[in-house]
C-alpha cells in the first residue's frame, strides 16, 4: 500500500524518456515511423509513395529504384531516411510540409541511435509473448518499502525518477481503499472498527476474503465488463425503446461471483450455444453479441443494419479479446497494424451466420422464468403429470362398462338375408327370382 500514490507519477514519467541508452523499437522508434511515415511508407498499396516501405525491416533496408537506401544498419550516414528527415531543402524533406510537421531534434537522435545500433525491428508489442523480467536490485535501506516484486518493480521506476514513497497508510484509510477497491462501496462504522480492531496477523486478508465473497464484488465489477459488452436496457439509436436483456447482466454477475475461469468465460460468450446440450446459463451467455443496436425507425434498411451489427460483433471481439482495434481494416489494410482488410471480413464470415436480422421484436429469444417461476412452473408440471397418469389407469366404473360392452360383442349375430322384391332389366328381356333370393 504505500507505493499507490506514486503509482500514477512514476507511470506519467516511464513513457517521457528511454528508460535505458539502448532504443526499444516498440516504445521510442515504431511511435515515430506510425505518426511521421506509415500514412506514404506503409502496409496500404494504395497511399504507398516511391515504393517504400517503412515497417517491415526487408523493405526498408532494401535498395529503392533511385540507387539509394532508406536505413543502412550501423550507418546512419548513408540512410536516406534521416538525410530527408534533416534536410533544410522543402522539396526533399519528409514528411511534406503538407502531411505534417518536421520531426524534433529529439524524434532525429532516436532514429539516428537506432541506427547506430543495427536498427533492429520488432513485432508490435500486442503481439510480443511477455517475458518475466528479472527483479531489480534494491538497496538494503530501501528494502523495508518491499512487500512482494510488484514493490520492487514500482520502487526501482521511482528512485531512478527521484522519487520516494508516501508513509505507510493507516488502518482506517486501508480498510476505506480496500471496500471501494473491491465493491465500490464504502465501508460502515461497524466494518470501519471490525477491523481497526482485528489485531489478528492475517486481518487484512480475512478482509479481502469477507469482500471477494460478497455479491456486492460481482455487481461493482462486472460492470467494466458490461462496458465492453455495450450492454444498455435499450436498443438504441433515435426511438432507443426498453431492451429485455437484463438475464445476461446478473450472469456475468453471476460470473465474477464465481470466480469463473477466463476460458470458460470467453468460449460461453462467444459459443455458448453451440456447446453439447447448452444450458439455459450458457445459452443466457451469449447475448453478449446480442448487444448491438436494434434501428426500428421507419423507412430503414433491415439488412443494411443486420450488417451493421455483425460489423460491431467483429470490431468489439478483437477490441475485448485481442486488444487490437481492427475496424479500419474494414475499408483497407491496416496501416498500423498486421491485418488486412481480406483478414477483416474472414473473421466478419464467422458472425455473419446469425438469425437475428434487426427484427421489431429483436428475435431470435430465449424464453426466461425467473426462480419463482421456474418453481411453480415445476409444481404446475407435476400436477399435470399426475392427471395423466390418473387418466391413463382406468377407474371400477370405467372397467365394469368396458366389460359390458366387450360381452354384447361376444354374442351371435342374427344374420337377416335380403330378398329382391323385382328385377327389372334395362336392356330388356326377363328375370326370375330364385327360392334362396338369387
Amino acid at each position: 500500500m504505500p507505493l499507490i500514490r506514486a503509482l500514477l507519477l512514476t507511470l506519467a514519467f516511464s513513457s517521457a524518456i528511454p528508460a535505458a541508452d539502448k532504443i526499444d523499437f516498440n516504445r521510442d522508434v515504431r511511435p515515430i515511423l506510425s505518426n511521421k511515415c506509415l500514412t506514404c511508407h506503409g502496409p496500404d498499396p494504395e497511399g504507398l509513395q516511391a515504393g517504400l516501405r517503412l515497417d517491415h525491416p526487408e523493405t526498408a533496408m532494401s535498395q529503392l529504384e533511385s540507387g539509394k537506401t532508406a536505413i543502412v544498419a550501423n550507418v546512419p550516414e548513408r540512410s536516406e531516411l534521416l538525410v530527408r528527415v534533416t534536410t533544410s531543402d522543402e522539396d526533399l524533406r519528409m514528411p511534406p510540409a503538407d502531411h505534417g510537421d518536421r520531426l524534433s531534434g529529439r524524434e532525429v537522435d532516436i532514429l539516428k541511435q537506432w541506427i547506430l545500433e543495427g536498427a533492429p525491428f520488432a513485432r508490435h508489442w500486442a503481439y510480443v509473448k511477455p517475458t518475466t523480467p528479472a527483479v531489480p536490485e534494491i538497496r538494503d535501506e530501501d528494502r523495508q518499502w518491499i512487500r512482494n516484486n510488484i514493490d520492487a518493480f514500482v520502487l526501482d521506476g521511482m528512485i531512478r525518477h527521484g522519487l520516494r514513497p508516501s508513509d505507510e497508510a493507516d488502518r482506517y484509510s486501508i480498510v476505506r481503499r480496500v471496500f471501494l477497491d473491491l465493491t465500490g462501496l464504502p465501508p460502515s462504522l461497524e466494518e470501519v472498527d471490525a477491523f481497526v480492531g482485528n489485531t489478528d496477523s492475517d486481518a487484512y486478508e480475512q478482509l479481502v476474503d469477507d469482500l471477494l465473497n460478497r455479491p456486492a464484488f460481482g455487481e461493482h465489477w462486472a460492470r467494466l465488463w458490461l462496458d465492453l459488452a455495450r450492454y444498455a436496457d435499450s436498443a438504441g439509436y433515435a426511438d432507443d425503446p426498453p431492451r429485455t436483456i437484463w438475464a445476461y447482466r446478473d450472469w456475468v454477475i453471476r460470473a465474477f461471483n464465481a470466480d469463473m475461469p477466463f476460458n470458460q468465460f470467453t468460449v460461453e460468450q462467444l459459443a455458448g450455444d453451440l456447446l453439447p446440450n447448452a444450458s439455459e446459463d450458457q445459452l443466457i451467455a451469449t447475448a453478449f453479441h446480442r448487444n448491438t443496436l436494434t434501428n426500428n425507425e421507419g423507412g430503414t434498411q433491415d439488412e443494411e443494419f443486420r450488417n451493421v451489427a455483425v460489423v460491431d460483433r467483429v470490431n468489439t471481439t478483437m477490441a475485448v479479446w485481442m486488444g487490437t482495434t481492427m475496424a479500419c481494416a474494414q475499408c483497407h489494410n491496416h496501416k498500423y497494424d498486421p491485418i488486412s482488410q481480406e483478414e477483416y471480413f474472414r473473421f466478419f464470415a464467422v458472425f455473419n451466420n446469425t438469425q437475428d436480422a434487426d427484427r421489431r421484436d429483436e428475435g431470435p429469444t430465449l424464453e426466461l422464468f425467473t426462480a419463482e417461476q421456474k418453481e411453480r412452473k415445476r409444481q404446475l408440471e407435476a400436477q399435470i403429470a399426475a392427471l395423466d397418469d390418473e387418466l391413463a389407469r382406468p377407474t371400477e366404473q370405467l372397467q365394469r362398462s368396458q366389460n359390458q360392452w366387450e360381452e354384447r360383442l361376444r354374442k351371435p349375430a342374427d344374420w337377416v338375408t335380403v330378398r329382391p322384391s323385382a328385377i327389372q332389366l334395362s336392356q330388356g328381356g326377363t328375370a326370375d327370382i330364385a327360392a334362396d333370393g338369387s
